[in-house]
């Protein structure tokens, strides 16, 4: 490990444990949390791309209420689905993407989500976010997840210079140590949510509130 890379990783453990000081007792519920089936977590994170987990989690409890198994989902008829989804952002192409999630499971997987990302990512909807909590929650496996607040904290607070959320999965792969792998997307999505914007500032002094 070059001496920059150690200097970013000593950056990244003192920012860190700071927000994990102050988030990690949080009982604040994201969408992709607190579902008893792993199906329901990869179908609800499929929901929550561009909205909000509040709106999100609710909208998938009408959603698995209706439909309770993978079978019932696979069978669904888009209508009905998008009838569920019409105050979801982007709810066309989610519908769609989520009853062809439900074949695509129990065609090929057996109606149990894949442990790797090669399988996850050819699943209807899924990219590298949602995969990766797939994996960590699902799976205990090794992986960040990064989203847009995850993506925007890491490059507002200096620790990556990136442009694309996959670019700073791999550089946080770099400068954090695996144990906290899975615990940054929680972390930093529920301190963006709280700041909004890119002031490096009024993040940090969120903080010591």
């Amino acid at each position: 490990m070059n001496s920059l890379t150690m200097r970013k990783r000593e950056e990244f453990l003192r920012i860190f444990k700071r927000a994990e000081k102050k988030y990690s007792k949080s009982s604040k519920r994201l969408a992709g949390e607190g579902w008893d089936a792993d199906w329901k977590l990869l179908v609800a994170t499929i929901m929550s791309a561009q909205s909000r987990d509040e709106t999100t989690i609710s909208i998938a409890e009408e959603l698995f209420g209706r439909y309770r198994n993978l079978e019932s989902m696979a069978k669904a008829k888009y209508k009905d689905v998008l009838r569920i989804f019409k105050s979801l952002n982007y709810n066309k192409t989610k519908a769609k993407n989520i009853i062809n999630a439900a074949k695509v499971l129990l065609r090929d997987y057996n109606g149990k989500a894949p442990d790797s990302m090669e399988d996850l990512l050819k699943i209807p909807g899924v990219g590298r976010k949602t995969a990766n909590l797939v994996m960590t929650e699902c799976h205990t496996m090794e992986g960040i997840c990064v989203d847009t607040h995850v993506h925007r904290l890491s490059n507002v607070l200096g620790l990556v210079k990136t442009k694309t959320p996959h670019q700073t999965e791999l550089q946080l792969m770099k400068i954090s140590p695996r144990k906290y792998w899975s615990r940054i997307n929680r972390i930093f999505v529920l301190w963006g949510k709280e700041v909004p914007g890119r002031d490096k500032g009024r993040l940090m002094k969120r903080l010591e509130e």
